[in-house]
């Protein structure tokens, strides 16, 4: 199976790095399946119904989330009645809309996506790992699920690794969201897991990490707020990881993607 991930999704420049490049790269790669990190795809904050269907459009098939899942006010609504939409499994069950995890038939295949909120530095959700496990546990690797992925939302590098090795054997491939700049640590685990600590955001790397400069850098230097902050307009790279999988669903190779914008340059060759 061929996958492809694309990392936190900012503003409206993330959404044309979308919309300009995935198209052309699905037919390069020959993609089964396109897994796009939307939290910040409505003006940097939440998602929208107008947001979510841009990236469906241009050839997502599931969006994961994270920290700011329910900051628009239609988020509710939307996470509760589509299921291509995965917030964090471990938001409290039972009381929080969505789902945390979904196992989705794409072209022939059984695909478990897994969405999870870190807890160094987060919001105190559940435990992390129990939610993970709970969910792996549901549609296992193989006998379930041909592939399973697992969107580690999270700002402790250590924290995602350790989500790797928890995954490890588990997963076709544990991937890192939240932070908005790519890692080049891309891997095959020990026992078959492909790993990237962070896939980098899909937006203006001309920033700071997607908002216009100005503001952060003045509550660096100052600690004083000037504003809001805003989506950074310039030309956004499309970035993220390519995964193939075996037959047992483990990963035979994972590459990075940078496309477009400031960090242009990285595309799998097949």
């Amino acid at each position: 199976m061929k996958i492809a991930f694309f990392g936190d999704v900012v503003g409206r420049s993330g959404r044309e790095a979308v919309k300009r490049h995935l198209p052309g790269l699905k037919g390069q790669l020959g993609l089964d399946a396109v897994i796009i990190n939307a939290e910040n795809a409505a003006g940097g904050f939440g998602i929208t119904r107008a947001t979510a269907e841009e990236l469906f459009d241009a050839g997502a098939d599931v969006l994961t989330l994270g920290n700011h899942t329910f900051d628009q006010a239609q988020g509710i609504s939307i996470i509760d009645n589509d299921p291509r939409i995965i917030r964090p499994c471990n938001y409290p069950r039972g009381t929080t809309p969505g789902r945390g995890a979904g196992l989705f038939e794409i072209n022939g295949f059984q695909l478990l996506v897994v969405n999870v909120l870190g807890s160094v530095f987060m919001d105190p959700l559940d435990n992390a790992f129990h939610a993970v496990e709970r969910e792996l546990d549901a549609a296992p690797l193989g006998a379930v699920a041909d592939a399973v992925l697992v969107d580690v939302h999270a700002e402790a590098t250590s924290e995602k690794n350790a989500m790797g090795y928890f995954c490890d054997g588990r997963a076709s491939l544990v991937v890192g969201t939240h932070q908005h700049v790519p890692t080049g640590d891309a891997r095959i685990l020990p026992n078959g897991t492909a790993y990237q600590t962070d896939a980098g955001m899909c937006g203006d790397y001309n920033s700071v990490i997607g908002m216009e400069i100005e503001e952060p850098l003045r509550r660096f230097t100052t600690k004083m707020r000037g504003g809001r902050f805003t989506t950074a307009s310039g030309p956004g790279t499309l970035c993220g990881v390519y995964v193939e999988t075996s037959a047992n669903g483990l990963a035979t190779r994972v590459e990075p993607i940078r496309i477009g914008g400031q960090l242009a340059g990285a595309v799998p060759q097949v």
